[in-house]
């Protein structure tokens, strides 16, 4: 067992020593919501986010990404600019944990080993697996909204960034990324994904959108790796 795990180990290191350039750091930011309470401004951070980042650059245009993020969304109607939402005075809290994997485009080349300062606009997207809480109306219209049950579900990243090298290995971004959801029932609008049938006391909100959430952040990336003979995909 000893001599495997030492081959193991032997080869994981030959691989990352002749390998492509690979990158890895924390993401911090902030979160929000849309959805059917509170505010709905497409970016508007009130909540923290946090966690790390890793790619694996596959051309000067593309890279394959990984991430695990943990944030908190929350959102009251008390902040609305809706008057109906201001009257009805819902509010909550969830917390959002998720793994995304998924392809990196930059807009220009960016080739790390050129050996001068590289920048460049990118789009990222693939596919996120998230865990939150399911949120539920006690007591039917007029009572509060409670977490209750785990609400397991997968989300489409759209996220636009911006990043820069700082140093030779060090590289700073910015970005703003929406997250497309499959649930409607993390703000509590849709308690049959939690009940599992209907139940219209409870039910409010527009039924034909999804909840979204949004993470706005900064990364601060590591380079390690060989110069890359670039492959084509």
């Amino acid at each position: 067992m000893k001599h495997l795990l030492a081959f193991a180990f032997l080869v994981i290191c030959t691989t990352f020593s002749h390998s492509q350039t690979f990158e890895i750091g924390p993401f911090i930011g902030g979160a929000n919501y849309i959805g059917d309470v509170g505010k709905s401004n497409f970016i508007n951070p009130n909540t923290l986010v946090g966690g790390a980042i890793a790619k694996w650059n596959r051309s000067p245009r593309h890279a394959f990404r990984a991430s695990l993020l943990y944030g908190e969304i929350a959102a009251d109607d008390a902040n609305s600019s809706e008057i109906r939402r201001q009257q009805r005075g819902y509010s909550f809290s969830n917390t959002i944990a998720e793994a995304s994997l998924g392809i990196e485009f930059n807009f220009w080349n960016y080739d790390l080993h050129e050996g001068i300062p590289q920048s460049t606009p990118y789009l990222y997207t693939g596919l996120t697996f998230f865990r939150a809480d399911h949120v539920y109306l006690q007591n039917g219209r007029g009572g509060n909204l409670e977490n209750e049950g785990t609400n397991w579900e997968f989300s489409i990243p759209m996220v636009l960034g911006y990043k820069e090298t700082i140093t030779q290995n060090i590289i700073g971004g910015l970005e703003v990324g929406a997250r497309y959801t499959f649930s409607d029932n993390l703000d509590g609008s849709w308690p049959s994904e939690l009940l599992g049938r209907r139940d219209p006391p409870i039910e409010f909100g527009n039924r034909n959108t999804s909840d979204w959430y949004v993470f706005t952040g900064i990364t601060l990336t590591f380079t390690f790796g060989r110069k890359p003979c670039y492959s084509h995909f």
